[in-house]
């Protein structure tokens, strides 16, 4: 959202994945009257949060005393008229100021905190290391929910029902699944005890309950058969060696009548505007690379033909693209230096590049971000989408 009537142009967004309402540009106004849209659509986007729910200054370069005092205020009718909700505030040495002034909130109500974003972050920003993946993960979801958010209830997925996430990861997906579709049970499984305690955490953090972390092998689950009615496993078949053992398992605990719900990529088919050449030179690059350690992240539209394989049917498939036009696209720019700091850092380096070689598939990664970023440019990320009935 824009607002443009004051001296000064400033946006707002709400992220649904990190409960975060974030200000960015140069918030100069005259009067209250001035921010009484965003006020409005902080109010909105609070309204569905319960446990922790973020404010972020720290992208403001300018904000003046009239806008602190508005947000201030605000701030503390939140807490003080919900006793299940907390405020963190987040600011930036850049506007040094808001610190000092926010901090004083603190005072006010033991459910405000404020810290400065060069110094401490917190649960929305945070990635755990371990494996190399779940930065890729965390961002990916950002990206790619306001899609899979409708694209779920086309694949059958109901209120009330017993769904399972396998390969959860750090469990944002699973979290946003408990929030927007309420199912009366929901069981998240993933072999990483250090990604399922940043799961907990989170789902603690934000007020979250209902979701059962389960820690577990994806090919041997200790999960009872045909127990669930809808079966996810997102990003995760691309990265086994033999992922046709990951979809019996997802078979095998579907209940008869249930869907199983699967999403993969083709990243060859990433695509960026200016500069595509590189762009597509690196992205072909990356599937090759993938190919060397046995996964194979062109799984994409080979999806279909596993499901059916694996004794599913009534097969619905379609994909969408994430692009830079999905909200803010910094975002976009974040998951492709992920990409890069993976890719063409870890991955290349093990497999044996040489350092001319690593740099040429650098270049590729930084041109996607330069497209990503760019006020004319064009930056995709294609994202295939299957599920199959279990047959009864």
């Amino acid at each position: 959202m824009n607002a443009g009537n004051m001296t000064q142009v400033f946006d707002w967004t709400y992220n649904e994945n990190d409960q975060e309402f974030s200000l960015h540009g140069s918030l100069r106004p005259q009067c209250a009257g001035e921010l009484a849209g965003c006020i409005s659509a902080l109010e909105q986007s609070v309204r569905n949060v319960s446990g922790k729910f973020y404010v972020n200054v720290r992208r403001l370069v300018r904000m003046n005393n009239v806008a602190f005092q508005t947000f201030a205020c605000k701030i503390l009718d939140l807490v003080r008229g919900r006793s299940d909700l907390s405020v963190h505030v987040t600011t930036s040495s850049v506007v040094g100021w808001s610190t000092r002034k926010f901090a004083a909130l603190e005072t006010m109500s033991d459910r405000i905190t404020v810290s400065e974003y060069d110094s401490e972050f917190y649960p929305g920003q945070t990635f755990l290391e371990e494996g190399g993946f779940i930065p890729i993960l965390r961002t990916q979801t950002k990206l790619t929910w306001h899609h899979e958010q409708t694209i779920l209830g086309k694949h059958g997925l109901e209120p009330g029902m017993q769904v399972a996430d396998i390969c959860c990861g750090i469990g944002d997906f699973a979290v946003l699944m408990q929030k927007e579709y309420r199912p009366s049970r929901l069981v998240a499984l993933d072999h990483s005890r250090s990604s399922l305690e940043y799961a907990r955490k989170v789902a603690a953090d934000f007020g979250v309950s209902g979701i059962d972390y389960v820690f577990g092998d994806a090919s041997e689950m200790l999960l009872e058969s045909d127990q669930f009615d809808f079966v996810t496993c997102r990003h995760s078949l691309q990265v086994f060696d033999r992922p046709e053992l990951i979809l019996q398992e997802l078979f095998r605990i579907c209940k008869p009548g249930g869907r199983v719900y699967i999403t993969n990529e083709k990243n060859s088919h990433c695509l960026g505007e200016p500069r595509s050449d590189s762009i597509q030179r690196t992205y072909t690059e990356v599937a090759r690379l993938w190919a060397h350690f046995n996964m194979d992240i062109e799984l994409g539209p080979k999806s279909r033909r596993y499901l059916i394989d694996a004794g599913l049917e009534d097969i619905r498939m379609e994909s969408f693209m994430v692009t830079n036009q999905d909200g803010n696209p910094q975002d976009f720019a974040d998951i492709i230096r992920s990409w890069e700091n993976v890719y063409a850092g870890q991955m290349a380096v093990e497999r044996g590049d040489s350092a001319e070689e690593i740099e040429v598939f650098r270049k590729g990664f930084q041109d996607h971000v330069f497209a990503a970023l760019h006020p004319k440019g064009y930056a995709g990320w294609p994202i295939w989408v299957a599920s199959g009935r279990k047959p009864k």
